[in-house]
């Protein structure tokens, strides 16, 4: 079944769309809402000879500046360019080595509204970025408070999400790929494309039972789809609140005209619930920190993702201090 209309074009009407991206040269002719960086998107960009003027003008504009501080010069200076390019907001992420010191996240948070703030950019136009753990939630908590809006990153599983919701975290973004990676290893040759793609992807599905929970129970933090393998699975999301999707997806869905269908409605989020036999969950440290860690692939892909952004920020300073 075709349309007339792009898929890109049919989902912006269901779906707020974001580019993820550091590329902000790349995205514009996607017209994005929003768009979402990373370190490691932040990274790959830097390294890109069409940014290296960019870069340099970062660096010597802070002769003396340590590596380590750089680096939020450089995020913020990228987000100013995107900023120029969507009529939204962009999003900022905390250095993924502070994701359990809670006080230290809202310092590095404070600083990077700051400098955003210094360069005449209102903080509703900017999300920082946080890790799902318990550390960072209650890190978007105070920052919310005081009207630093957050999109807690990282994010496995319902438990991290219903929190994010309790602290009225902005935004949440629900990884989509790195789920059916994981799902995807464990089974190995068991794995079947049919039975585990569409809207059986492990992925999808966890998102699903976020957007039903959150709807049913009335919590208003946005729900942003991210981390997607192909575009079957932005399509089968397509009714999420928002979907960050990288430039190369965003290139396949306006180079294709098939039909997109709304896919999550709000309206069958109780009987959607209690399919699953979820009921509200008990949100206090121990609670949290217990369901988490009996959730093996969450447990594995937060971590995983927690050293690999920092990882990536380590490289970034290292680029800087050459």
């Amino acid at each position: 079944m075709t349309s007339s209309l792009t898929a890109l074009s049919q989902l912006k009407q269901l779906t707020t769309v974001v580019a993820d991206t550091g590329d902000f040269e790349r995205m514009q002719e996607y017209q994005p809402q929003d768009a979402t960086t990373n370190p490691s998107l932040i990274l790959k960009a830097a390294q890109q000879a069409n940014y290296q003027a960019l870069v340099n003008q970062v660096k010597s504009a802070h002769p003396s500046m340590k590596p380590v501080d750089l680096v939020d010069h450089i995020l913020v200076a990228f987000g100013l360019e995107i900023l120029k390019i969507v009529p939204g907001r962009v999003s900022t992420e905390v250095d993924a080595r502070l994701s359990f010191d809670t006080q230290a996240t809202i310092n590095k948070a404070q600083h990077l509204i700051a400098l955003y703030e210094s360069h005449g950019i209102d903080r509703q136009r900017v999300l920082i970025k946080l890790a799902g753990t318990w550390e960072g939630i209650q890190a978007a908590k105070a920052l919310e408070a005081e009207g630093i809006h957050c999109n807690m990153t990282l994010l496995f599983s319902l438990v991290q999400a219903a929190a994010c919701g309790v602290v009225n975290a902005k935004l949440i973004s629900p990884f989509v790929g790195r789920i059916t990676d994981w799902y995807k290893a464990k089974l190995g040759s068991s794995w079947s494309d049919v039975n585990n793609g569409g809207a059986n992807d492990p992925g999808v599905t966890s998102v699903k039972r976020i957007f039903h929970y959150y709807k049913h129970f009335g919590i208003t933090t946005e729900i942003m789809g991210a981390s997607f393998r192909n575009t079957s699975q932005i399509l089968e999301l397509a009714g999420c609140d928002l979907l960050t999707i990288s430039p190369e997806l965003l290139s396949d869905l306006q180079d294709s005209t098939t039909a997109v269908e709304k896919k999550l409605n709000s309206s069958n989020a109780a009987s959607a619930l209690a399919s699953e036999n979820i009921s509200a969950l008990k949100l206090d440290e121990s609670h949290f920190r217990l369901q988490l860690n009996n959730d093996a692939m969450a447990t594995e892909k937060l971590a995983e993702g927690i050293r690999n952004f920092c990882i990536d920020t380590e490289k970034l300073e290292i680029l800087l201090s050459n």
